[in-house]
C-alpha cells in the first residue's frame, strides 16, 4: 500500500489537509498531486537533502506565494550525474528523517525522497541536457560536467512534479542563471523563483558542507563573505565618491576635473582615491571592486588554516562571462576556495553606476 493511500480517511475519500508526508515514488508523487495540488498553486524545492535554514526559507517563500491551499513539494535527492571524480558523493550527508521534519514544519505538502533507480531507471541516462558555453565557465571550469548532470536532473523533476513555480537559492547564482535559461530556451512551462542568500550570524552562507569545516576551518572559512562584503563597501564608497565628484562647480566635465575637484576636497580618503575616481567617473570601477575582495583573500591565504582560492569572478548575470571595468548595471561578484578538504562557494549581486 501507498504511503499516499494510508493517509486517507475512513471510506477511501482523502483527506485534503492530509497529504503523503514522505512519498518514494513518482506514482506516489502523482497520486498526491492529483489530489492535493491546485491548478496555479503548485511550486517544488529540489534538494540534494541535508536541509539547514536556507533550504527552510526556500520552503517558507514557496508557501507564501501558493498559499494554504498550495501543494509544495521538497525533493530529496543526490544526484550522482552533478558529481565529478574525487568529489564529495560518498560523504555528502544522508538525513532524510532531520529533513522530513524540517521540510513539514517549514511548509512542505511532500517530500519525494527517490532512489536512484526510480529517477535513472535505465542507468545513467545516455541523453542528457547540455549547459552550453555558460555551463564551462567557472564552477564549470572547476567541475567539469557538473551543470550537464545538474540540468539533467533538474528537467528531469520539473516533469515529475509538474510545478507552475520552482524555487532555487541565489548563493549557487551560476546554477540558478542556467536553470532560468534552461526554461526560458526549452519552453519549461514553470517560473524560476531566485531566493536570496541565507546567512550564518557571523555572515557565512549556509551550507550543508558548513558541517564539515572545523572550528579553525570555519574561521578561515570567513573571509569568503567578508571579502564579498569588502567589495560591496568599495563599490558603495566609489559611486559615493563619484557622485560627490559629479557635483562639484566645475566638475561636470572631463573625469580629470572631477579627480581635481575631489583633491580639493582636502580629504585624504578622497584625495588618495582621486585617480580611482577619475575611471569610476566615466563609469568603471570594477577593478576597485576587484581588488578589495582580492586583499581579503589574499590574508586568508596566509591564515592557519590557510584558504585556497579557485576563483574570485565579477561576472555578467546574463552569460557570466567577466565585466569591464566601465561596466555599468547589475553584476555578480562570485567566489569558491577550498578550507582544508571543503570547497565553498558564495556571491553577492552589485549594480555599478546606481549614481547616475
Amino acid at each position: 500500500m501507498s504511503l499516499f493511500a494510508s493517509k486517507r480517511a475512513e471510506g477511501g475519500r482523502p483527506v485534503r489537509h492530509q497529504p503523503a508526508e514522505l512519498v518514494p515514488t513518482a506514482e506516489d508523487l502523482h497520486d498526491a498531486a492529483a489530489h492535493f495540488g491546485a491548478p496555479g498553486g503548485n511550486a517544488v524545492v529540489m534538494t540534494m537533502g541535508a536541509l539547514h535554514e536556507g533550504h527552510a526559507t526556500l520552503i517558507r517563500a514557496a508557501r507564501e506565494r501558493v498559499g494554504a491551499k498550495g501543494f509544495v513539494v521538497v525533493t530529496v535527492f543526490v544526484n550522482p550525474l552533478q558529481f565529478g571524480a574525487g568529489e564529495d558523493l560518498d560523504r555528502y550527508p544522508r538525513t532524510l528523517d532531520a529533513d522530513l521534519e524540517l521540510a513539514l514544519d517549514a511548509g512542505a505538502s511532500v517530500v519525494f525522497a527517490p532512489s536512484v533507480d526510480e529517477v535513472y531507471p535505465g542507468g545513467e541516462p545516455q541523453v542528457r541536457i547540455t549547459a552550453g558555453p555558460m555551463g564551462e565557465r567557472l564552477e564549470g571550469a572547476s567541475r567539469p560536467g557538473h551543470f550537464d548532470g545538474m540540468l539533467t536532473v533538474v528537467a528531469k523533476l520539473l516533469h515529475l512534479t509538474a510545478p507552475d513555480l520552482a524555487f532555487f537559492g541565489q548563493k549557487d547564482a551560476q546554477q540558478l542563471a542556467l536553470i532560468h535559461r534552461m526554461a526560458r530556451d526549452l519552453n519549461f512551462p514553470v517560473e524560476i523563483v531566485g531566493v536570496e542568500t541565507v546567512r550564518e550570524t557571523d555572515g557565512l552562507a549556509l551550507s550543508s558542507r558548513n558541517r564539515y569545516l572545523s572550528a579553525g576551518e570555519r574561521r578561515t572559512a570567513l573571509s569568503l563573505s567578508r571579502a564579498l562584503f569588502a567589495a560591496r563597501e568599495r563599490l558603495a564608497a566609489q559611486e559615493a565618491l563619484r557622485a560627490r565628484a559629479a557635483s562639484l562647480p566645475g566638475a561636470q566635465g572631463r573625469a580629470e576635473n572631477r579627480a581635481e575637484g575631489l583633491s580639493r576636497l582636502g580629504e585624504a580618503r578622497a584625495a588618495a582615491d582621486a585617480h580611482a575616481v577619475a575611471q569610476a567617473a566615466e563609469g568603471g570601477c570594477a577593478e576597485a571592486v576587484r581588488v578589495a575582495a582580492h586583499t581579503v583573500l589574499d590574508e586568508a591565504a596566509k591564515a592557519d588554516p590557510p584558504l585556497t582560492l579557485d576563483y574570485l569572478a565579477l561576472v555578467d548575470p546574463a552569460d557570466f562571462t567577466e565585466v569591464a571595468d566601465g561596466h555599468d548595471g547589475e553584476a555578480i561578484l562570485a567566489v569558491a576556495a577550498r578550507v582544508g578538504s571543503t570547497r565553498l562557494i558564495d556571491n553577492i549581486p552589485l549594480t555599478f553606476g546606481a549614481t547616475k
